[in-house]
């Protein structure tokens, strides 16, 4: 399929056999339906043999321009008639563009040359044009400059004059100390008077030079500050107009749900813990596909996204894999257009029913080495109180302290260190500190690699967007190194040790799935590779020195796949 239809309704092809699902997909955490994989299949045919626009997706090595991948959606609707279709969008703008043939539009255009955002974006531009050419302009510079050399011939007058105060003092305590010796008492007072007139005439010298200097500093910065009035005009007025600008953009992002309601950016984002919403709200895929599917009667029945493009530099995403909205701007919006209808459970929110004790792989007096399920928090999270800490306060009730020395992931099971006083905590804690406690983690990669030993340096930060998810950071993220070591390679998968030099949040997950990485995701990483029955990441075996008995110990338990 090399074009597409011109109506946004595409026919949803060879989907016999196929069951219509009970509940809408929960867009935040989902498997696609069978459905949704199909419409996505077909859309993927049509973006990989399409003529009708040109974009550098990062696929073709032979194309020039910027490379920016992108994140596709499809939504399985069904029409008045009981026809099964699929609508599809792009987040953002594609090909510079905000309408393209057969994608579902944009809730507001804000690329219309007639609308009131590209007059007010040509205003913004025509002040920034105005403060640019009185910031760049000759006298306005050399203002600048009689500002900073009042300031440095100041100081550097200042010093010169206190250091030869200094001096002089050392010299007139020196004299005194002479005079003492061969002066007569009266030829001595008459002395020591002309000393003092001494010091009194440097300290009127500081005093002169003190207020010249600063008069000569004001005198520049008047004339500084009189040429900055005008740019400090301009820049209040183009706040004022920017401000003006966002506040009616986000009041014309109008969003209807399935009950025939509608609310504006301003009051879907008013309870929220950022009021003002974040730049691009609106502009995703899920929001086009809702708003599109309820102005045109159209039944939500599925849906899912899809990054296609070469993967970007921070975050991990690869070609033609499914992910789900991004929470801080469609969270909102889409919990605002799903009401009335019938969607799937949050999984994340369903309390984890463990009811085995838990593995206690060692135990003495001072410490114990639990094994984590997968699936198991490790402390009570936001809506569920269930989890390792939960289970140790009620093993130990009489212990003290914080009890969980270091944490893991829900999803990674394995080794967690506990300890049962504060003394014992606190030097735990502080052998995490200095990282002579020496973790091994197994895991299972969704690949082959082509080194059998090496270090990953890539430092990590929260993706505020997709909390929990981390990003790659070179400006803002925090240092993370992982050391790797390949055990086997197993059907196209490779088995692999993870020694952890720093203990970020996702690291390994990360470390493995990213570009600059491995480029290999853990099989069952449901947040940076593909869902499993579960996250193929085990903390198998811990290193320290026992905080009492003050010799290194050595804890492992087995791997469970």
């Amino acid at each position: 399929m090399s074009h597409f239809r011109t109506s946004f309704f595409h026919p949803l092809e060879n989907n016999l056999g196929i069951n219509l699902p009970d509940k809408f997909t929960f867009p935040f955490y989902y498997e696609p339906h069978p459905l949704s994989v199909l419409a996505a299949k077909q859309l993927q045919n049509y973006l990989e043999t399409q003529t009708d626009f040109t974009h550098n997706f990062g696929l073709n090595p032979n194309q020039s321009g910027l490379i920016i991948g992108k994140m596709f959606g499809v939504m399985v609707v069904k029409n008045t008639e009981g026809t099964l279709g699929y609508l599809a969008a792009f987040s953002g703008k594609l090909a510079d563009s905000n309408h393209l043939k057969g994608f579902v539009p944009t809730v507001y255009n804000t690329l219309n040359e007639a609308g009131f955002y590209k007059k007010g974006e040509t205003q913004l531009n025509a002040i920034n044009t105005q403060i640019e050419i009185l910031e760049q302009a000759p006298a306005f510079k050399m203002a600048q400059t009689n500002v900073l050399n009042s300031k440095i011939a100041f100081t550097e007058a200042l010093n010169v004059l206190k250091a030869e105060i200094k001096a002089e003092k050392q010299n007139r305590n020196q004299q005194r100390e002479a005079g003492k010796q061969s002066m007569s008492p009266e030829v001595y007072e008459k002395f020591i008077e002309t000393l003092n007139q001494q010091s009194i005439g440097y300290q009127i010298r500081l005093k002169h030079l003190k207020k010249d200097g600063e008069q000569r500093i004001q005198e520049a910065e008047s004339h500084l500050n009189s040429l900055k009035q005008p740019i400090k005009e301009l820049k209040t007025k183009r706040a004022a107009l920017s401000a003006s600008l966002q506040k009616r953009i986000h009041e014309q992002y109008q969003f209807l749900n399935a009950n025939g309601d509608t609310k504006d950016l301003l009051a879907i984002f008013k309870n929220t813990t950022s009021p003002i919403p974040p730049a691009g709200s609106g502009e995703c895929a899920a929001p086009k596909l809702f708003q599109y599917a309820y102005e045109n009667k159209l039944q939500p029945i599925a849906m899912a996204e899809f990054w296609w493009g070469a993967s970007p530099k921070s975050e991990v995403r690869k070609h033609q894999q499914f992910y789900p909205s991004c929470r801080s701007k469609c969270e909102p919006i889409l919990g605002h257009m799903m009401q009335g209808l019938v969607v799937d459970d949050n999984p994340i929110e369903d309390q984890i029913i463990f009811n085995q004790a838990l593995d206690i792989v060692y135990e003495d007096a001072h410490l114990l080495l639990v094994n984590k399920p997968h699936e198991f928090l490790s402390v009570p999270g936001k809506n569920i109180s269930e989890s390792v800490l939960s289970r140790m306060q009620q093993y130990l009730p009489h212990a003290t302290g914080p009890l969980l020395v270091h944490r893991l992931d829900m999803s990674t099971s394995g080794l967690l260190l506990v300890a049962k006083s504060q003394r014992v905590y606190k030097h735990l804690q502080k052998q995490f500190i200095e990282r002579s406690v020496k973790k091994r983690y197994v895991a299972l990669l969704d690949g082959v690699l082509p080194n059998t030993e090496g270090t990953i340096n890539l430092p990590l930060r929260v993706d505020l967007d997709n909390r929990p998810q981390q990003l790659v950071c070179y400006a803002h993220g925090k240092p993370a190194t992982t050391n790797y070591q390949v055990i086997a390679a197993e059907n196209g998968k490779t088995r692999i040790y993870f020694y952890p030099i720093t203990g970020r949040t996702h690291q390994l997950r990360v470390h493995a799935a990213h570009s600059e990485g491995l480029k290999t995701p853990i099989v069952g990483d449901d947040l940076y590779g593909t869902k499993a029955n579960r996250l193929h990441l085990h903390a198998e075996r811990i290193s320290f020195t026992h905080p009492i008995t003050k010799e290194g110990l050595t804890v492992s338990c087995e791997v469970p796949f």
